[in-house]
């Protein structure tokens, strides 16, 4: 008898497993044309923003622009808001399509660079910048540290902006985290996937992502956006903008 009951509920989880799967999905696919009404600071669309990533995150990505949670939080911090309508020379990283569309409109002397060279106009390798010291006003760069050796970047950096000059760097960082998780002996990509969240990233930052940047120089303000602005405008809560300015020598040491 007991037999019989174990085998009648395998044969009902069976069954009960791909109803419940099918109901989820009915229940989820509908949301990735968006789930809430939302509006974009960067188009000023109003309405339903689209699912975007994998695995999906709903809300993600504005239906007008294309803008996703990361682009307009920088709008926010420093674009939409006049921060950087006195910069005269700013060097974008990996530049994002949008975000470069919106500042090479706005800066006279206006670089993006990437190692591989396509689709921008400097070819520079962010770990040994062939350029000359204190030329920059603004360095951008955003989503990169965690895919080179941050130490070596982020001294570039400081290198060449000039006095005062500003770094705006945004990573994916784990608050609950004290120390960054990385490790050398993870290099295939399907390892990283699964410890890094991305085939070619080297670590997830955790809260002393703060001291690396004190360490190459700099001085360091926050933006997060506020919870109002967080449902308003579909971002993703909790998530910053890195102001980092350059130290004198005597903050620096």
């Amino acid at each position: 008898a007991r037999r019989c009951v174990y085998l009648a509920s395998i044969t009902k989880n069976m069954f009960r497993r791909p109803v419940d799967d099918l109901a989820y999905l009915r229940r989820t696919v509908p949301l990735l044309k968006g789930a809430f009404p939302r509006e974009c600071p960067i188009c000023g669309y109003a309405g339903r923003f689209r699912a975007f990533g994998r695995s999906p995150r709903l809300d993600a990505q504005c239906s007008r622009c294309g803008s996703l949670e990361r682009h307009r939080l920088l709008h926010l911090c420093c674009i939409g808001n006049g921060k950087l309508d006195d910069c005269e020379s700013l060097l974008h990283f990996a530049p994002e399509p949008i975000i470069e569309t919106l500042l090479r409109a706005k800066i006279k002397n206006y670089k993006t660079a990437d190692i591989t060279g396509r689709n921008v106009d400097l070819k520079l390798d962010i770990e040994d910048l062939d350029v000359e010291s204190e030329a920059f006003d603004v360095v951008m760069c955003n989503h990169v540290l965690e895919h080179v050796n941050d130490g070596k970047a982020l001294r570039e950096m400081r290198r060449i902006l000039k006095p005062g000059g500003v770094l705006y760097c945004m990573v994916p960082i784990v608050e609950g985290w004290s120390k960054t998780y990385e490790n050398d002996a993870i290099t295939d990509p399907v390892g990283r996937t699964l410890h890094f969240g991305q085939d070619d990233h080297v670590r997830f930052y955790g809260s002393d992502f703060r001291r690396r940047i004190e360490d190459a120089g700099f001085t360091i303000e926050e933006f997060t956006a506020a919870g109002d602005d967080v449902i308003r405008f579909g971002l993703l809560p909790g998530e910053k903008v890195f102001i980092c300015r350059k130290a004198d020598a005597a903050q620096a040491a």
